[in-house]
């Protein structure tokens, strides 16, 4: 009896880390200490000594059960950009910049090309973001996940001089809510998703024309990363009051966490194109309308609260940033929580 016979494939392991190399390579910054496949990243903060009073904000995730159309779909190199879009969004709206992400990943059986686009998803998600992957873990455990599942977790940590987070406290009524646009359902509700839909291999690859592809195609889609948008924000010398990530319990939950006491959102449900593959899942599903906005992001990623008077300035930073954004409401005095009407 050995190791291999147990379950656990160690040779598949080092190939894993010999085909992820080149995937990692392109996520390197300067701050970056050390190769790949030590026992740990080492990060320098040197580049960051200047600021202020220089904190540490951090953020961990899983992609959830979005990754049982991975298996289905036998489509792999996304859902690492899910797992990190939904650590650093965290990050970026505390006005964070994201330093440095490592992955986890367990599975049932290694299959080394498996995991090698599993990581190069991460690794296109850490491009996006602007932050580096500095390590990771690949358990094999077999008997205990299926050889063909996995599971994808992660953590990234960030960067912003104190005096530039984004707390909400000088959120006031009067300030417009600006959405940028989701690319569709991110990586939350599918545990709803996979109920309304039959998850097999001819159920998703079912074209529907209103979704101009196929039903698989559009829920895998990745979840935007929304780092450099802020960014750019940001850069145009505007101060953002507040910021919403659109995230598991949809509307209703999220956004009152950006308020303060005595501030109330409204949000106009008609400013924004909802995009279609809610409203096919709403009917699909009989779902009413008041539980999508309670589950889904609804075609709305990140919610802004800007001053008034820089409104414009916002949506013109975000256009040149490349993404789609909206004026889709205002804050009001009142109890906390939040109006779609």
């Amino acid at each position: 009896m050995d190791y291999k016979k147990a379950g656990v494939d160690i040779e598949a392991g080092y190939r894993s880390v010999e085909l992820m190399k080149e995937h990692i390579a392109k996520t390197m910054r300067p701050e970056v200490l050390g190769g790949i496949g030590g026992f740990s990243g080492a990060f320098s903060m040197n580049a960051f000594k200047d600021m202020d009073e220089p904190t540490l904000v951090s953020g961990t995730d899983g992609v959830g059960t979005k990754l049982k159309l991975a298996f289905i779909m036998d489509r792999h190199d996304t859902v690492g950009i899910d797992c990190v879009a939904m650590c650093v969004n965290d990050i970026a709206c505390a006005g964070g910049e994201p330093l440095f992400f490592l992955d986890y990943i367990a599975c049932g059986k290694n299959y080394p090309e498996k995991i090698a686009a599993i990581v190069s998803g991460v690794a296109e998600g850490c491009r996006q973001s602007g932050a580096a992957l500095i390590g990771g873990e690949t358990a094999e455990m077999p008997g205990f996940y299926p050889e063909d599942e996995y599971d994808l977790a992660g953590f990234a940590v960030g960067i912003v001089d104190k005096k530039d987070m984004i707390t909400g406290a000088e959120l006031k009524a009067g300030d417009t809510l600006i959405g940028i646009a989701s690319s569709g359902v991110h990586s939350n509700g599918f545990s709803l998703v996979r109920k309304v839909f039959e998850m097999t291999a001819e159920s998703l690859g079912t074209y529907y024309e209103e979704l101009g592809t196929t039903l698989g195609d559009a829920l895998i889609r990745p979840t935007k990363i929304y780092v450099k948008a802020l960014r750019s924000v940001k850069e145009a010398g505007v101060r953002i009051h507040a910021c919403s990530h659109i995230t598991g319990g949809g509307f209703y939950e999220n956004v009152p966490r950006m308020l303060t006491d005595n501030t109330h959102a409204v949000i106009r449900k008609d400013s924004y194109p909802v995009p279609p593959i809610f409203g096919l899942l709403a009917r699909t599903g009989g779902i009413e309308e008041k539980m999508m906005y309670n589950t889904y992001n609804m075609g709305l990623g990140m919610i802004l609260a800007v001053s008034v008077d820089d409104a414009d300035k916002t949506m013109e930073a975000l256009k040149a940033a490349g993404e789609t954004a909206y004026v889709v409401g205002q804050i009001e005095e009142g109890e906390k929580g939040v109006t779609l009407c």
